[in-house]
């Protein structure tokens, strides 16, 4: 599978885990192979790497780790592979040689139908639109830069609220810390019935 460099902002550090690496499908091997993990599209997709630090990039730390995805998300198996992740924090994971998009906010898990290579493909060649990056346009407009390694963007209001219609406010945050907070606001509003009024506010601390 071919990766464009003019597309990547950050390659991750040479591989450190080797039994993760191990485990993996033959066609993320393959990938991570190439280049431990990356950053496409100033901050658009992050694929996580065969590492231990740092500990935002670590493909073990998503999988296994305190905070791993599977922990925070019901629709998340533990034998799923926590691929990457998108610039808002919605997750990409691969079950059974399919990408599977999680969307972080309602903490929904749907199946992309295509292989990882597909993916990958589809994203270099209609980043925008097939990944929705509109936000991360938005944000760079508003804020002159894109996102730094380690870094997500943050909604207030979020994208599952009804004011989001009107304006959205976009920050740069802790990509952990954000994660962390769409599964907590995910759990709550899989107690609630639609049409509660609610409001989540996230504190980078």
């Amino acid at each position: 599978m071919t990766i464009n460099p003019k597309y990547v902002s950050f390659r991750g550090p040479p591989v450190s885990d080797a039994d993760i690496l191990s485990r993996l499908p033959e066609d993320m091997q393959q990938l991570l192979a190439v280049a431990n993990g990356f950053i496409m599209f100033d901050g658009g997709l992050h694929i996580r790497g065969a590492c231990l630090q740092p500990e935002w990039h670590s493909l073990r730390n998503a999988w296994e780790g305190e905070h791993a995805l599977h922990s925070l998300y019901p629709s998340i198996l533990p034998q799923d592979v926590p691929l990457g992740e998108d610039c808002m924090g919605d997750q990409f994971v691969l079950r059974q040689g399919v990408v599977h998009k999680l969307a972080a906010e309602a903490g929904e898990l749907s199946p992309l139908g295509v292989s990882l290579s597909a993916f990958l493909e589809q994203a270099q060649k209609h980043p925008v639109d097939y990944l929705a990056l509109h936000p991360l346009v938005q944000f760079h407009r508003e804020q002159g830069r894109y996102l730094h390694p380690g870094e997500l963007l943050s909604a207030d209001p979020l994208f599952c609220m009804a004011e989001s219609g009107a304006r959205v406010h976009l920050e740069a945050v802790s990509s952990q810390k954000w994660v962390s907070f769409l599964a907590y606001v995910a759990g709550q509003l899989a107690k609630l019935p639609n049409g509660t009024k609610v409001r989540f506010k996230f504190v980078d601390k």
